[in-house]
């Protein structure tokens, strides 16, 4: 009898201990969707506003090593999407981004942090290098405009 009752104990704590192994979402928090897309224009609205503060300096990007893992500013990070990382801006800070050597502009909101790298003032999803036409080239010369300031993490 002893034997059984500990039998089926210890099958119930493989299910409950597989049953907690399971996949789960790895992140649910809901985000406005205003500072969260541009992919769909909403930040579009930006174009006309007076820009705050310009940067020149040399953009990179960032891609598979960090895809799917979640951002400084609370976002599950996805390469393929439209976001950038910044050394200093706060987060949901929206900024417009042109490449200097084709002249394509994207406007995006920051959603990470950078690394201090002394030679480069932003990192970029491969999805916004992508727009801005430099995944070959791998770094290019551009410039960000500040159009609304972040109330996100510093």
């Amino acid at each position: 009898m002893i034997f059984h009752i500990r039998k089926t104990f210890l099958f119930i704590a493989i299910i409950i201990f597989i049953i907690g192994c399971a996949s789960s979402p790895r992140f649910t928090k809901t985000r406005n969707i205003e500072t969260s897309s541009s992919e769909n224009g909403v930040l579009e609205k930006y174009k006309d506003h007076p820009v705050l503060e310009t940067q020149t300096g040399i953009a990179s990007f960032y891609a598979d090593k960090y895809h799917g893992k979640i951002t400084y500013g609370g976002d599950v990070y996805n390469m393929n999407g439209i976001s950038a990382a910044h050394q200093t801006y706060r987060m949901d800070t929206i900024i417009r981004v042109t490449n200097l050597s084709n002249d394509r502009k994207i406007i995006l909101r920051i959603n990470d942090r950078m690394p201090f790298w002394e030679d480069r003032i932003i990192d970029l999803s491969l999805g916004t290098a992508r727009r801005l036409d430099f995944v070959e080239k791998g770094l290019t010369e551009v410039k960000i405009e500040v159009l609304k300031w972040g109330e996100g993490r510093k």
